[in-house]
């Protein structure tokens, strides 16, 4: 038998974007990715505002937009956007999404890490849970500080989805145990069945597979060249919101959770 290696051209990259794009179809039934009631989108409106002000017709880009959920939010706001994700069914649905709502959002499929987008061209970047998933998020993020316009701002929002305190996993195990014997209500579906040892496999692989820490994030953001960035870890109204589509217990785990908003602006110097 050969020693030679086998080569392939199929990579994680390539694994990453096959699993957002058999999770398609279930993705908007699961609570904490399309939003469930006008008190969780009047909480998402709230951060956005925070961060990025009002959109007063300005361009925004959602990254790894998969079926709109965050693009309609902008849009709402008063943004232009443009939804670039590189799985098509999450694109299909995000179009006949905007169709229904009569919405004038641009979806478009493209790569998070070489969007081949104009240079100095968006007032706005934003993205959730796309960071954890990057497999060099150095050069995602010098692709983001160079499709802004100088001056433009990023809004990630993302977390550790690897480490989880004691409290979270008594909480959980508890959550499973009263599920099993029904005395706690039932998960809304999160992903078709086999897909978490997917989920797993991949995120034991990608940069952040010891946790996308905020801290860690930044340090990188900062190192593209963004400046004045800003770690936001009170996303408490918007996991309330959230909670109450899920058991006490499992609401109570969502909220023990690292995750985190973090803004960073592309210097007002910077032609790139």
């Amino acid at each position: 038998m050969s020693d030679t290696p086998r080569l392939t051209n199929y990579d994680l990259r390539d694994e990453i974007k096959a699993y957002w794009s058999a999770r398609a179809a279930t993705f908007d039934q699961s609570p904490g990715h399309e939003i469930f009631s006008e008190e969780e989108r009047a909480a998402w409106h709230r951060l956005i505002v925070k961060h990025l002000g009002s959109g007063d017709g300005r361009m925004a880009l959602d990254l790894a937009s998969g079926t709109g959920v965050i693009s309609h939010l902008m849009d709402d706001l008063g943004f232009k956007v443009t939804g670039l994700d590189w799985a098509e069914p999450m694109l299909e649905r995000a179009r006949n999404k905007a169709k229904t709502r009569t919405r004038s959002i641009t979806f478009r499929i493209g790569d998070a890490e070489n969007t081949m987008e104009p240079d100095n061209h968006y007032d706005a970047i934003t993205n959730r849970h796309l960071v954890w998933t990057l497999v060099d998020p150095v050069k995602a993020f010098a692709e983001w500080l160079r499709v802004l316009k100088p001056g433009g701002t990023l809004l990630v929002i993302d977390g550790d989805f690897v480490n989880t305190t004691l409290f979270e996993r008594m909480l959980m195990k508890l959550a499973g145990w009263g599920q099993r014997y029904r005395l706690l209500k039932s998960d809304p579906l999160h992903a078709p069945p086999g897909m978490m040892e997917t989920h797993r496999s991949i995120l034991s692989r990608v940069y952040f597979s010891q946790g996308a820490r905020a801290e860690a994030v930044a340090g990188l953001l900062a190192q593209a060249g963004f400046e004045n960035i800003t770690i936001d870890t009170d996303l408490g109204e918007i996991h309330r919101t959230q909670a109450k589509n899920w058991n006490v217990l499992k609401g109570m785990a969502r909220r023990t959770q690292h995750r985190y908003a973090i803004r960073a602006i592309k210097p007002a110097w910077a032609q790139m």
